[in-house]
């Protein structure tokens, strides 16, 4: 599964703790975008728990492309 967006995109040096607990890029209390930073922690233990993994690229300015990757059981 392929999930893409066209927002402000995370800073390549950002992109390693993005699944962390509390993690935001902007941590600011000013900051445009809200949310307290368990959202991609949450998406990824359940990932985890399906035996998936799930991946990030992202080009800051432009977007950010998350592929998640699931096993798949024929029978």
């Amino acid at each position: 599964m392929v999930i893409e967006d066209t927002g402000i995109g995370i800073p390549p040096e950002q992109l390693l703790k993005i699944f962390d607990p509390f993690y935001q890029a902007d941590g600011d209390m000013t900051r445009e975008y809200g949310g307290v930073g368990l959202g991609l922690t949450i998406v990824k233990e359940l990932v985890a728990r399906l035996q998936g993994d799930i991946q990030v690229e992202s080009h800051y300015g432009e977007g950010s492309t998350f592929t998640v990757f699931l096993p798949y059981r024929i029978g």
